[in-house]
């Protein structure tokens, strides 16, 4: 009785992905057919419904993107190419794409250059590379017990391998570790987020009194702390200040 029951949930699985994968392609090429037709709206519909069964699926959210820039809908288009883009960040055409969606903000906010140094650091410890510092830090754990072996059963007489060669090792073992620890990290707390309404207004550390600035629609921002209903931002150019939750949408 167990098996026939595992068979058949077994069974009911297969033909639930099947069903799932179906209805992927059906709605991957009614959106698709929309768009060339340019019924923006109604391909929008169906490229977020791909996205809700394909959320790592870099192509939809860059399709999304094109769609809303179609539609004229500066925020959502900046967001999904966002999105596109820390699925895979070497995606050149959502980069090309974002940066044209970008060009149609009233005044856009430009990015102020990071040093050399940290650009360095935040590629190395961009999020999709987690899994291959991982695996290079066991790579590299592995070779130091093979060493230790071949060190401890080598006869003497025999050309040695250097005494320092393991605790090199060891050192590079420890930073591939550290690359992917923190990279992990930011797989997990991605920290981006879109503005999603003109002018919406930066305020002070106290929320209180005019807005110190207005951030046009658009503004890819970095979240840092959230109090309640507010999220204390930094902007592209390195200003700071507190929105309203409800304002904007994490990438």
């Amino acid at each position: 009785m167990r098996k026939i029951i595992l068979i058949a949930t077994v069974l009911l699985q297969s033909a639930l992905f099947s069903l799932a994968a179906g209805d992927f392609n059906y709605q991957w090429r009614k959106g698709n057919d929309l768009y060339t037709q340019k019924q923006y709206d109604s391909a929008a519909y169906y490229f977020e419904q791909i996205a809700t069964l394909k959320p790592q699926n870099a192509e939809v959210y860059y399709n999304l993107g094109n769609t809303y820039y179609r539609l004229n809908m500066i925020g959502l288009s900046v967001l999904n190419f966002e999105r596109a883009l820390r699925i895979n960040p070497e995606y050149k055409e959502a980069k090309d794409n974002l940066i044209l969606a970008q060009s149609r903000i009233s005044n856009h906010i430009p990015a102020t250059k990071d040093i050399f140094f940290i650009n360095w650091w935040q590629s190395l410890t961009r999020a999709d590379k987690s899994t291959a510092w991982a695996v290079a830090a066991l790579i590299t754990f592995l070779l130091i017990i093979v060493i230790i072996s071949i060190r401890y059963f080598q006869k003497a007489g025999k050309k040695h391998i250097p005494k320092q060669l393991p605790g090199i090792l060891v050192f590079i073992c420890l930073c591939l570790l550290v690359l992917a620890y923190v990279s992990g990290k930011n797989l997990e707390q991605h920290s981006g987020a879109v503005v999603m309404q003109n002018d919406a207004p930066l305020m002070n550390n106290e929320q209180k009194g005019k807005p110190v600035a207005l951030i046009p629609e658009g503004t890819t921002i970095k979240i840092n702390n959230e109090r309640g209903t507010w999220i204390e931002v930094t902007l592209p150019d390195g200003r700071s200040g507190w929105l309203q939750q409800n304002l904007v949408t994490k990438i």
